[in-house]
């Protein structure tokens, strides 16, 4: 073990959480990462399955660092909305989505999360654990769609040109599939309909440049599809429940 395995509890304690040390069981879990995060989506423990899957030599260069240092922008966003409901005290359990690699590629994983708290009970970070789907089904070079699916080119199209008005016409044309039979295909698959979902995409895209960048809101809004600035605030406080101002704020000063 090394020294960032020896201070595990240490850094758990940093941040005010109390976990009892089978915790490190996990460790002996093939190709079943775990992780345990602070409210600023800072990576405080991962076990050895998910140093492996990010292809870094030791534990120590997680700790500190977030998803968006190890995945795609895409997939980081969607794990930090996910984190952000599991602050505000829910639940995500069992959900099925693609988990980034260290080889640019990603894989089907079914990943549940649960929210951690310190011993007045007020939440101080989140906690994860997923496995892969089954081999045939679980490598995808795109993110967005399982491999082999006609709903990847639609996936594919709307990552290029989501900040572009697209319709359902053009995206069943590229999937070679009616309209009809396209939009039932993506709702089955996405429990979103086309539109619910690059509305979501756009706000999804825009919050790594709130945190990240020093441009204003109304260049990100024109950056990222928005009618306008007023647009993008109202489908912003929509989909992350505050303003893409107050987001900016919060996470600006961790």
């Amino acid at each position: 073990m090394t020294s960032s395995d020896d201070n595990m509890l240490a850094t758990l304690s940093r941040i005010g959480t109390i976990a009892p040390e089978v915790i490190e069981l996990f460790d002996y879990l093939e190709d079943t990462p775990l992780w345990i995060k602070d409210e600023a989506g800072h990576y405080e423990w991962a076990n050895v399955a998910l140093v492996l899957n990010f292809g870094v030599k030791t534990r120590a260069e997680l700790i500190g660092r977030t998803d968006y240092d190890f995945c795609g922008e895409v997939l980081a966003n969607q794990y930090r909305i996910d984190d952000e409901r599991v602050l505000r005290g829910e639940r995500i359990l069992s959900r099925v989505e693609l988990v980034g690699r260290f080889n640019h590629t990603a894989r089907w994983c079914v990943t549940s999360k649960v929210p951690l708290r310190d011993k007045d009970g007020r939440i101080v970070g989140t906690a994860g654990v997923t496995r892969p789907l089954a081999e045939k089904d679980a490598t995808a070079t795109d993110p967005a769609a399982p491999a082999g699916s006609p709903l990847s080119i639609a996936i594919r199209f709307i990552s290029q040109n989501f900040a572009d008005r697209i319709t359902n016409d053009d995206l069943a044309k590229v999937c070679g599939l009616s309209v009809r039979a396209f939009e039932r295909q993506f709702q089955a698959a996405y429990n979103s309909s086309p539109h619910d979902y690059i509305r979501q995409l756009r706000v999804r895209m825009s919050c790594s440049a709130l945190v990240f960048s020093r441009k204003s809101l109304a260049d990100v809004a024109t950056e990222f599809g928005f009618a306008d600035q007023s647009h993008f605030t109202k489908e912003f406080r929509k989909f992350m429940s505050e303003t893409p101002r107050a987001y900016r704020t919060r996470y600006q000063q961790r």
